[in-house]
């Protein structure tokens, strides 16, 4: 998704828990496991870091916290006072993939957006917009928690958006 269908997507979401998860992920570039897994211990406010625990590969890594998913966050947290778990479903047990996998579908619906688009699309698009602001790969590779640079390259593919910004050495002659 271009960065304005994920923008629609996320303005698509009325419910505040719903909105906060979906924008963790792109924000954070986060697997479904990894935002169902998070600990509300994990948010380093101070620091405006996210410590992602035990993800693919047993590794732990930590992820950038912008301040505009910190406001979010905190009036998600004011709203519903999560106990362990940042997002918590019915009788307080982690919060399900197929349920974060429902709110991405049916604001999907409501944005007209026929893409065949999964919640891990949010990771690819998080990945892809990176690149495409010229972020170092190497960045990127440490971010998505890849321990091979060549997973982290498919996301140099050159897009359009990249493909106009060259300069044509013909309009300076």
């Amino acid at each position: 998704m271009n960065v304005e269908e994920v923008k629609k997507v996320i303005g698509a979401v009325e419910n505040i828990k719903h909105k906060t998860i979906l924008s963790l992920i792109y924000s954070c570039g986060l697997r479904i496991s990894e935002c169902i897994n998070l600990k509300i211990s994990d948010i380093d406010s101070s620091r405006m870091l996210i410590k992602v625990v035990q993800s693919k590969g047993k590794k732990d890594r930590y992820v950038q916290l912008s301040p505009k998913l910190l406001e979010l966050l905190r009036i998600y947290y004011k709203s519903y006072k999560p106990k362990e778990h940042l997002f918590q479903g019915q009788f307080n047990h982690k919060y399900s993939a197929r349920s974060i996998q429902t709110i991405l579908k049916r604001a999907l619906n409501k944005c007209k957006i026929k893409k065949r688009i999964t919640v891990h699309s949010l990771r690819h698009s998080f990945a892809t917009h990176l690149v495409e602001q010229g972020t170092d790969i190497r960045i990127i590779q440490e971010i998505l928690g890849h321990k091979d640079i060549r997973t982290t390259q498919i996301y140099t593919h050159i897009s359009s958006a990249n493909i106009s910004k060259v300069k044509n050495p013909f309009d300076s002659m």
